[in-house]
């Protein structure tokens, strides 16, 4: 299995900050927000990851953590030139995934929690061993702002939804998804939403469909945020 982490984009949520520096190398407590999800990967045991980047950044990730080798890792640099949806980082790094199962990864999305890579783990190996996908949700109060899933009670997925305005559930899905080798195909043929933007939700429902879409609750001991806000680093 690889890793694909998303971490291009143009920060406009946390401007002025990101007129002179990537939203993924800004300081989270003691480290850039680029090594949180790195170090999640290494806890996996994954050792080849590609990381998507704006061509303006890209001698700044280089400068930060070269080619990985330096901590046992390969790291592969992919252009975005233009954001165009989450999606479209699987069609990138199509050279790089080949038919590959990947994790993917938004850069701005943290995660913890003693059991994470346990929890992730158990992910990877349901697609391992069954394929499809695998997403993982998070409890909110307010669902109305997220993508939200539906879940049996065996861990499938049963819908999925837009900032509802009535939610069937309170698990949100966080930026932290498993795919069967069919991601980079299936992300090359969904048509773009009403933003124009690949949108990541649209490969999920493409695995929905095929009643291949599995669901894993960060219940309690876990925390997630989206760092692509001011208001998310209080």
């Amino acid at each position: 299995m690889k890793a694909v982490i998303l971490a291009g984009g143009s920060g406009t949520r946390l401007y002025p900050t990101t007129e002179v520096l990537n939203k993924h190398l800004l300081p989270i407590y003691n480290k850039p927000m680029i090594y949180y999800p790195l170090s999640l990967v290494m806890l996996l045991g994954i050792r080849d990851i590609a990381i998507v980047v704006n061509p303006q950044d890209l001698e700044s990730f280089k400068l930060l953590l070269k080619d990985g080798s330096h901590v046992g890792i390969n790291i592969t640099y992919i252009i975005q030139e233009k954001p165009r949806g989450l999606a479209e980082g699987l069609i990138l790094a199509k050279d790089f995934i080949k038919d590959d199962y990947v994790l993917y990864l938004l850069g701005d999305n943290i995660f913890f929690g003693h059991d994470l890579p346990k929890i992730v783990s158990l992910a990877k190996e349901r697609v391992l061993k069954e394929n499809g996908a695998s997403i993982f949700c998070y409890h909110v109060k307010d669902p109305e702002r997220f993508g939200i899933a539906e879940i049996s009670e065996d861990g499938k997925v049963i819908s999925l939804e837009e900032k509802p305005k009535h939610p069937k559930s309170n698990y949100a899905v966080v930026g932290m998804y498993v795919y069967d080798k069919d991601a980079v195909y299936i992300a090359k043929d969904i048509k773009p939403s009403h933003r124009g933007e690949l949108e990541i939700t649209s490969v999920n429902e493409v695995y929905l469909k095929a009643n291949k879409l599995y669901a894993y609750i960060l219940g309690r001991g876990f925390a997630w945020f989206d760092a692509g806000t001011h208001d998310s680093f209080t």
